[in-house]
């Protein structure tokens, strides 16, 4: 013992034998030639990993340029002119119809959706994908473009194997900043129904309708790798027409175990987007139904034998019907319909026929048409062979005709307007008259 001080005793535990202090270990340096080739074959897969994934990402696929300011829509003219003379043209085939959104002219090709001046069709904006184009059209303000990929792994007997529009963009109309996207299943031959909030893609096998953030709000028909399969009410039918209005979806489809085609109403925002929720289902009294126009309460068809415009009430039931020339049933997978003020424009491929927005029944009917109306300056134009016939619209009666050239042009027409300029949309070509 060590005696400290104040009386403090401690042991001392050296005393004795000390054990040798254990040798550091030698750090193996990493200088052997197998391991500078592992590690450099590591960097290179590395590399090439990350070369691959931004070969293939969003990133290395989309180029989008914007507009610097905001630009305004050009005021409406208080009359409608005399003539119209072409003042620019744009190739836009991805546009079924002309198509505007806010102030800007939207306009579609291979990959590229721009958003042009009305006034002088110089591009302000523009958004690529290095993917082709589906269709662009407009809701909420916005240019919705669908772009296609190939099928993946989908099996064959799913209608997508072969690819798909799948790949969906939101773009601000002003200055095409990209608001959102969506992974979604349409098919390569779709349309986009604009209805109240929400936006529908059309399909032989499918309709899919989303709300203005691309959120999916319903699946209807045949959905790949569905969650709970149980849920599609006929996902093996063919729809062979489909219309949209502010909260409702209407679809004719065919079903094989039935005699006729059969008229769907749909809700356009049910609780559960998995699970439709059917307002009506009718089987109708003929194979050879189109729908003509659709309000959220009743809906209006074209039936044969007799030609007539049927209208259905929400409860599926026809309430009232009028009779159409022979032969003026067309048999377009979408219908041809715009709408005015107080008035569906039909196009049923020989005339134009405006219907009531209050109950459907035919205002007016303008014969030997390319078709569907716009509305410019309180009156509604309607292409001809000749130009735009200008239609009093609460008569129907032709007051004017304006010339237009088309240079040859006689396919069908679809036409819009955006302050003073019309639109003109022939086949894969749109043209601007002022």
């Amino acid at each position: 013992m060590t005696r400290l001080p104040h009386d403090v005793a401690v042991e001392d535990v050296l005393d004795g034998d000390v054990p040798p202090v254990p040798a550091k270990p030698t750090r193996t340096r990493f200088t052997r030639r197998r391991d500078l080739v592992a590690a450099s074959l590591l960097v290179v897969a590395l590399l090439t990993a990350a070369t691959l994934l931004w070969r293939d990402s969003d990133f290395r696929a989309t180029t989008s340029t914007t507009a610097d300011t905001p630009a305004t829509t050009p005021p409406a003219p208080r009359s409608v002119p005399a003539t119209l003379t072409e003042v620019w043209r744009a190739d836009s085939p991805a546009t079924r119809t002309p198509t505007t959104a806010g102030p800007s002219v939207i306009t579609g090709q291979a990959g590229d959706v721009h958003g042009r001046d009305p006034l002088t069709g110089a591009i302000r904006w523009t958004y690529h994908r290095d993917l082709p184009l589906c269709t662009v059209g407009t809701a909420w303000t916005k240019a919705v473009a669908v772009h296609r990929t190939d099928g993946g792994a989908l099996p064959e007997s799913d209608p997508r194997h072969r690819g798909g529009c799948s790949e969906v963009s939101s773009l601000d109309g002003a200055t095409g900043t990209l608001e959102a996207t969506r992974n979604s299943d349409a098919e390569p031959d779709t349309h986009l129904l604009a209805g109240g909030a929400h936006l529908t893609t059309t399909g032989t096998h499918l309709l899919t309708t989303w709300h203005s953030n691309l959120v999916k709000s319903l699946e209807y028909g045949l959905v790949p790798t569905p969650v709970n399969p149980d849920r599609q009410p006929r996902p093996g039918c063919t729809h062979r027409s489909t219309l949209a209005s502010a909260n409702s979806i209407a679809v004719i489809e065919r079903c094989a175990e039935e005699p006729a085609d059969r008229l769907t109403v749909l809700k356009a925002v049910p609780e559960d987007a998995d699970e439709p929720e059917v307002i009506t289902s009718r089987l109708l009294p003929t194979d050879r139904a189109t729908l003509v126009a659709m309000t959220d309460h009743a809906t209006a068809l074209a039936l044969p034998d007799p030609d007539r415009i049927a209208v259905y009430d929400e409860q599926g039931i026809e309430d009232h019907s009028h009779p159409l020339p022979p032969g003026a049933i067309p048999q377009p997978p979408t219908p041809l319909t715009t709408t005015a003020i107080g008035a569906f424009h039909w196009f049923t491929g020989t005339d134009t026929i405006a219907l009531s927005t209050a109950d459907l029944h035919p205002l007016w009917t303008t014969r030997n048409t390319l078709g569907p109306a716009a509305t410019l300056a309180g009156h509604a134009l309607v292409p001809v062979p000749e130009g735009l016939a200008v239609i009093d619209q609460s008569t129907g009666e032709r007051v004017n005709t304006i010339p237009v050239d088309r240079s040859g042009y006689k396919g069908p027409v679809t036409i819009t307007s955006i302050g003073p300029v019309v639109l003109e949309q022939r086949g894969p070509t749109l043209v601007a008259l002022r």
